[in-house]
């Protein structure tokens, strides 16, 4: 398995401390994401959209539904961290939720038009925010994360997914 093709952005790499600029650009990245995903997957036919993005990596139709069950994931952890002094927040099986029926059968088109609304919610949150906001946690896997870094790690995760589409396509000719 090729680093280029699982981190074609290269893999995060989190920091302590963010500026409000970088804040903005990360914002700017969420919100866009939803058309992002849209265009990378435009036009595929069923056949592509089954092919996975590197050998042993998920399909492309499985990427694209796993970005809006990641995000919603990530809303979800900055309600709590916002309303909740350092809340204990699960993890989830990445994996296994990529194998359920409706990663396997949904149109794609409703994961994007959920992506799209969730972001809606999720700027507006975010923008509603203090700066001494960025610096409340939660706790992951024994791991405290301040908000600060969760939104670098999903304006990352953005890029990252609709990298990993975009590469293939580029990759397969399927411009």
């Amino acid at each position: 398995m090729s680093e280029e093709f699982s981190y074609p952005i290269g893999k995060m790499v989190a920091r302590a401390e963010y500026s409000d600029q970088e804040r903005n650009e990360f914002l700017v990245q969420l919100q866009e994401l939803p058309s992002h995903l849209r265009a990378a997957v435009a036009g595929l036919s069923e056949s592509q959209l089954e092919t996975p993005y590197r050998d042993g990596g998920w399909t492309v139709r499985q990427v694209a539904h796993h970005v809006p069950d990641s995000h919603l994931q990530g809303y979800m952890r900055f309600k709590l961290a916002l309303t909740e002094p350092n809340p204990t927040v699960t993890a989830y099986n990445q994996p296994a939720w990529g194998e359920l029926a409706d990663v396997q059968t949904a149109p794609l088109e409703v994961s994007i038009r959920l992506l799209e609304a969730l972001h809606v919610r999720w700027v507006a949150l975010i923008r509603g925010m203090k700066v001494e906001d960025f610096a409340r946690t939660f706790v992951i896997k024994n791991e405290t994360r301040t908000l600060d870094m969760t939104l670098h790690l999903y304006a990352w995760h953005s890029l990252h997914h609709v990298a990993q589409i975009n590469s293939l396509r580029t990759r397969k000719g399927w411009q």
